[in-house]
C-alpha cells in the first residue's frame, strides 16, 4: 500500500530567512512539503489561487496585506484551504482574530521547531491549535468576558477599512491604493476621513500609530 501524498503547504513571510528556516523545518517531515512561498499576504493569495495547495502557513505582520487579511480573503475564496497563523506576537487578541479569519491554528515563531509540524498535521484534519500554555489564559479571557456579559470584542473598523489603514500607514498614495484594491482615490478618501472620524485622530501620523498598535505593520 503506498503512502498517502504529503500535505502541501503554501508558506507565507516577509522575512526570507524566516521562510528558509521554517521550509527546512516542512521540508524535513515525510508527510509535509512547501510548494508555494510568498513574501505579503497580497502574493500569498494569489499564490493559493493559481497552485494546489492544502495548507497556508501565514505569518501575522507582512507588508500590502497581513497574514489576518489574507486569511479572511482565502477563506471566503477557497474554503477548503487549511490556515495557520504564524507569529512572534503572544497576544490573545490576535488569536481571537485568527479564529474570527477563518485559521485553524496560532503558532508562535519562538517555538516554531517545536510545534509547528504537529499544528499542520493538526490544522489538516479539521482540529484546532492553539500553542502550549495558552489555553488557560485564553480560557480565562474569555469566561471574564461572558461573566461581564461581553462575549468576543467586536471590530474597531471594517475589513475594507483595515486594508486602507494599513496602505496609509505604509506610505501609499490615494491613487496607490486605489489602484491596489481596484476602487477609485475617491473612495479611498472617503474611507480614510471615515477611519480619522471613527478613530478619532487627525493625520497619517496618528493612523500611523494606531496601525503599528493593531500590529497590522511593524514599527
Amino acid at each position: 500500500m503506498s503512502a498517502p501524498a504529503p500535505i502541501r503547504v503554501l508558506l507565507a513571510d516577509d522575512h526570507t530567512l524566516v521562510r528558509r528556516g521554517v521550509r527546512l523545518i516542512l521540508d524535513g517531515e515525510p508527510d509535509l512539503t512547501v510548494v508555494a512561498e510568498a513574501g505579503d499576504g497580497a502574493e500569498a493569495v494569489a499564490r493559493a489561487r493559481d497552485t494546489a495547495v492544502d495548507l497556508a502557513v501565514l505569518d501575522v505582520a507582512m507588508p500590502r496585506m497581513t497574514g489576518l487579511q489574507a486569511a479572511r480573503e482565502l477563506s471566503r475564496r477557497l474554503p477548503d484551504l487549511h490556515i495557520l497563523i504564524l507569529t512572534m506576537y503572544d497576544n490573545e487578541e490576535y488569536f481571537f482574530e485568527a479564529l474570527r479569519a477563518g485559521a485553524s491554528g496560532y503558532v508562535l515563531k519562538s517555538v516554531a521547531d517545536r510545534d509547528l509540524v504537529e499544528a499542520c498535521r493538526a490544522a489538516v484534519r479539521g482540529e484546532p491549535f492553539i500553542y502550549p500554555g495558552a489555553e488557560r489564559a485564553l480560557v480565562r479571557s474569555y469566561l471574564e468576558r461572558l461573566h461581564r456579559g461581553d462575549g468576543l470584542p467586536d471590530r474597531a473598523i471594517t475589513e475594507r477599512e483595515e486594508e486602507i489603514l494599513k496602505l496609509v500607514a505604509e506610505g501609499h498614495t490615494s491613487k496607490e491604493i486605489g489602484e491596489l484594491l481596484f476602487i477609485s482615490a475617491k473612495t479611498v478618501e472617503r474611507h480614510r476621513a471615515n477611519l480619522l472620524q471613527k478613530l478619532g485622530m487627525r493625520d497619517r501620523l496618528e493612523l500611523t500609530r494606531y496601525a503599528i498598535r493593531a500590529g497590522l505593520i511593524e514599527p
